[in-house]
């Protein structure tokens, strides 16, 4: 028996494999914990995993191995993985960012390695690319990203059959990079201005007084005023692909996340035209889809690192 574990700075999903195919079983979803000390996720984690192994009827030492595919970035402690995601930890950008704690990282591979005989953490966005190349929308690419538009922004590359990792296992964390001077969009590691400040889920809230889904929905529904912020989050969001790919080179890019998944018929060709016509020698040949694994690929990048 075998966990998946999906951490995000929104919730964290847990659910069961047997280890002989993709079914996931006794899935469960909480809000991601983020008050008391920094252990406290990893806690949160073991819990919901011993109440599926309680739902399945099986012994929670049956559980070996877990596969844990979670928000970044991430450092290394004693070798061991601990979270900054500035989504999660709220000592990172301070007390303006609104998160209810000071934690610089929250503790998650050590607790969980005294759990399980096997544990293996990757940033979600390197996971979900995994599970995209195994079962989704990039099998047979060998150049190619997945990419999240959700509560945060993030990558996972691949160049030349290649999954970049980095030093520490954070390479991708392309959220992070500057695409604006706006001078009033704070992102929880501090930046002000870069991608993730200005598009990621979180941040639309914090700067228009509306979340997503709702500015999403009065935009599709014709409302002019949220048209034209949603077709700004388009220009910069695609600025940030366009950057993805004449860097990388890459073939296609398979996009995911709530705010991309439960818009996407009306996301995608807005950031499909912020490629056309742009350094056509290096875009030309670059294709934006849907990820194949839809909402559940965050389910899946977790199985991938497991199965």
């Amino acid at each position: 028996m075998k966990a998946c574990i999906d951490i995000g700075g929104t919730k964290v999903a847990v659910s069961l494999n047997r280890g002989d195919g993709l079914d996931l079983l006794a899935r469960r979803s909480e809000p991601t914990a983020k008050t008391g000390t920094n252990d406290a996720l990893a806690r949160q984690v073991i819990r919901m995993v011993d109440e599926a192994c309680g739902e399945l009827g099986v012994a929670p030492s049956s559980v070996r191995a877990a596969g844990v595919s979670s928000a970044g970035p991430f450092v290394m402690v004693d070798g061991r993985v601990e979270l900054a995601s500035p989504n999660i930890c709220g000592g990172i950008a301070g007390p303006d960012r609104g998160l209810p704690n000071d934690w610089r990282t929250a503790l998650l591979e050590a607790p969980l390695a005294q759990r399980f005989a096997q544990v293996r953490v990757e940033n979600d966005c390197v996971a979900a690319l995994e599970a995209e190349r195994r079962w989704g929308a990039l099998q047979g690419i060998d150049h190619c990203a997945y990419v999240t538009w959700s509560t945060g922004v993030g990558t996972g590359l691949c160049v030349d059959g290649r999954i970049l990792r980095g030093k520490n296992g954070n390479a991708g964390h392309a959220g992070h990079m500057f695409v604006s001077d706006n001078d009033d969009a704070l992102c929880g590691c501090g930046n002000i201005g870069d991608l993730e400040a200005i598009v990621a889920g979180n941040a639309v809230e914090r700067r228009f007084g509306a979340d997503a889904a709702t500015l999403m929905q009065r935009a599709q529904a014709g409302d002019a005023k949220a048209a034209g912020i949603v077709d700004e989050l388009c220009r910069v969001m695609g600025r940030g692909l366009y950057n993805l790919v004449v860097a990388l080179d890459v073939q296609r890019i398979s996009l995911g996340g709530s705010v991309f998944t439960h818009n996407r018929d009306y996301l995608l060709p807005r950031l499909q035209a912020q490629l056309r016509g742009r350094m056509a020698a290096l875009t030309d040949g670059c294709e934006l889809v849907p990820a194949g694994l839809g909402g559940k690929v965050g389910d899946y990048a977790a199985l991938a690192l497991v199965a």
